[in-house]
C-alpha cells in the first residue's frame, strides 16, 4: 500500500464504521437487527419447506415466492453477519476485494428481488385478466426463461459498477467507510479522483432496474384492478383481490423503503448521516423479515399449511 499526497493507493483493507454518530449504542441496535435476521431465516425457510412438500403449490405464483424466499435469505446473509461483527465484536476491517464482492452480491440480490416482484405481478395479471390462457402462457419453459433472465439481468447491470471501481479508482483519501456495509456510493466517495462516471453509472443502473420494474408492476396492478372491479359478483371481486393483496403489500414496502433510502442518500444533505445509514440498513433487512410474515398471514394456502404443521406437532 503506497501513500501519495495524503492519498492511499489501492488499499488492501477498508474499515467499516457501522452507524456514524451512534457508535455508543450500536451494540443495542444489533439486537433488533439480529432478531429480524433470525425471523427472516426461519420464515423464509418455512415457506421453502411448505412449497417443496405441498404439490398443490407447485404453480408459478408459489414457485416465484420460493425464489423470492431464497433471494431474501441470501440478501440478509450478505449483510447481517458482518454488520453484527462490527456492532458486537469490534471487527470493522474488511479486505477491499471482499468489500467489492459484498457490494456486488447485495446489489445483485436487490435487483433479483425487484425482478421477481415484476414476474409475480405479471403472473397475477395473466391469472386475473386472462385466466384461460394462464397455464399455457406460464409454461415451465417460460418460468425457466424468466428466472434465468432475472438473474442474468442482475449480474449484467450491477457488474459494471464494481468494474469501474476496481479499474478506474486507484487513489483514496481514506480507508474508513462511514457505513455499516459496502454500499456503492459510500465506497466511491472515498476516492481522491474524478467519480462522475461512477455516480452516473450507479444512477443509470438504479433507474434501469427499479424504474423499469416499477413502471411495469404498476401497469400490471392497474390493469388487474380495472378487471377486478368489472367482475359482476362481489364474491368474485373479493377472491380476485385477495390473491393480490400480499403481493401489493410486499411491492409497496420494498419500493417505498428503496425510494426513501435512495433520495435521502443523494439529496438529503441536511439529514444526519446516521439516518442515511439506518434507512439503508432497513431497506436491506426489512423486506426479508416482513415478506414471509405478509405471505403467511395474507395467503390462505401458506397459512393453512403452517397451521397444519403446527397442529401435527401437538401432543395427543
Amino acid at each position: 500500500m503506497a501513500i501519495s499526497n495524503g492519498s492511499v493507493f489501492m488499499p488492501s483493507v477498508l474499515t467499516l464504521v457501522g452507524i456514524p454518530g451512534l457508535e455508543s449504542v450500536q451494540c443495542w441496535i444489533g439486537i433488533p437487527f439480529c432478531v429480524m435476521y433470525i425471523i427472516a431465516l426461519i420464515g423464509n425457510s418455512l415457506i421453502l419447506v411448505i412449497i417443496k412438500s405441498e404439490k398443490s403449490l407447485h404453480i408459478p405464483m408459489y414457485i416465484f415466492l420460493a425464489i423470492l424466499a431464497v433471494t431474501d435469505i441470501a440478501l440478509s446473509t450478505c449483510i447481517l453477519p458482518k454488520m453484527l461483527g462490527i456492532f458486537w465484536f469490534h471487527m470493522p476491517q474488511i479486505s477491499f476485494d471482499a468489500c467489492l464482492l459484498q457490494m456486488e452480491l447485495i446489489h445483485s440480490f436487490q435487483a433479483t428481488e425487484s425482478g421477481i416482484l415484476l414476474a409475480m405481478a405479471l403472473d397475477r395479471y395473466v391469472a386475473i385478466c386472462n385466466p384461460l390462457r394462464h397455464a399455457t402462457i406460464f409454461s415451465p419453459q417460460l418460468m425457466a426463461c424468466l428466472g434465468f433472465g432475472v438473474l442474468l439481468r442482475s449480474l449484467i447491470l450491477t457488474f459494471p459498477m464494481i468494474l469501474l471501481i476496481k479499474c478506474r479508482l486507484k487513489y483514496y483519501r481514506t480507508t474508513i467507510v462511514s457505513h455499516s456495509y459496502c454500499e456503492h456510493m459510500a465506497i466511491v466517495k472515498l476516492a481522491a479522483e474524478d467519480i462522475r462516471i461512477n455516480k452516473v453509472c450507479g444512477l443509470l443502473v438504479a433507474f434501469a432496474i427499479l424504474g423499469f420494474d416499477i413502471v411495469f408492476i404498476t401497469f400490471s396492478y392497474v390493469r388487474i384492478f380495472i378487471t377486478v372491479f368489472q367482475l359482476p359478483q362481489k364474491e368474485a371481486r373479493l377472491k380476485a383481490f385477495n390473491t393480490c393483496i400480499a403481493h401489493i403489500c410486499v411491492f409497496l414496502q420494498f419500493y417505498l423503503l428503496g425510494f426513501f433510502s435512495f433520495f435521502t442518500h443523494r439529496f438529503g444533505a441536511h439529514i444526519p448521516s446516521y439516518v442515511h445509514i439506518l434507512l439503508s440498513d432497513l431497506y436491506l433487512l426489512v423486506p426479508p423479515f416482513l415478506n414471509p410474515i405478509v405471505y403467511g398471514v395474507k395467503t390462505k394456502q401458506i397459512r393453512d399449511q403452517v397451521l397444519k404443521m403446527l397442529n401435527s406437532k401437538k401432543p395427543l
